[in-house]
């Protein structure tokens, strides 16, 4: 199976703490103050406005917070002018990692994704290095328990999604880019429920990882993703459930 999502559904479940739910608040804004600004403030006609607002609401976050986040992107209100940046990078056992990040100074964000990586076993590398290993795409998760796969595959290929898979106790619907919302209205109107969406970096192929470096690995991610700027880790590794539970 494929690591990356599986490390998301676990990473979704550890999130659960206060901690981690500040900080994913925090993420979250930057990524609804930043769709804003160079979007506009109607999520109707902005679609990665949209995306982040609904992450923010399943995320349940305060409605003032929401508000105030796009009112500061649209610039109604000051905030801090942060620009996106994204870092390819090698892990243990040769995992490629492609690194989003959104901040308001690029030369302390690439010190400390560095760092991490360098404590880590990785490195970072130059502009397309890896990228051209993965695929831009729309994800959309939805859980397994009380849905029917027949219903969810019928709805996703009609709404117009690229791929269907199940993993353990998730669907996974991929989309194209610019599909994203067209098939989650209609996985939605169709009655069920999306517990996340969001636009990802699909490996085109996956490097199987074990042992010291499958531990190594997850650890690694896991730091860089708990950096404040680091809005999103995508890796094209795949390793046994028990090593990911493991972590």
């Amino acid at each position: 199976m494929a690591g990356h999502s599986k490390w998301k559904s676990i990473k979704h479940a550890k999130a659960a703490t206060d901690a981690k739910r500040g900080a994913k608040f925090t993420k979250l804004i930057r990524e609804i103050t930043v769709a804003a600004k160079f979007g506009g403030g109607d999520p109707a006609g902005n679609p990665r406005l949209r995306t982040a607002i609904d992450t923010a609401k399943a995320a349940s976050m305060p409605k003032e917070n929401i508000e105030r986040a796009v009112k500061k992107g649209t610039g109604e209100l000051e905030g801090v002018d942060y620009v996106e940046v994204t870092y390819e990078a090698y892990g243990p056992g040769g995992v490629a990692l492609m690194i989003q990040a959104l901040t308001d100074n690029a030369t302390r964000t690439v010190a400390e994704v560095r760092a991490k990586l360098s404590r880590g076993g990785g490195n970072l590398g130059a502009t397309n290095s890896v990228a051209f290993m993965f695929d831009r795409r729309g994800q959309l998760y939805i859980d397994a328990n009380g849905a029917s796969e027949d219903k969810v595959m019928e709805l996703a290929l009609e709404g117009g999604a690229e791929d269907f898979v199940r993993e353990d106790d998730t669907f996974i619907v991929s989309t194209a880019v610019a599909d994203l919302h067209t098939v989650k209205q209609a996985l939605e109107d169709g009655g069920l429920k999306i517990r996340d969406a969001e636009l990802s970096w699909i490996p085109q192929n996956t490097v199987r990882v074990e042992g010291e470096n499958a531990q190594s690995l997850l650890k690694l991610i896991e730091a860089i993703d708990d950096l404040d700027d680091v809005q999103k880790v995508d890796a094209n590794f795949e390793m046994d459930d028990a090593e990911l539970e493991n972590a």
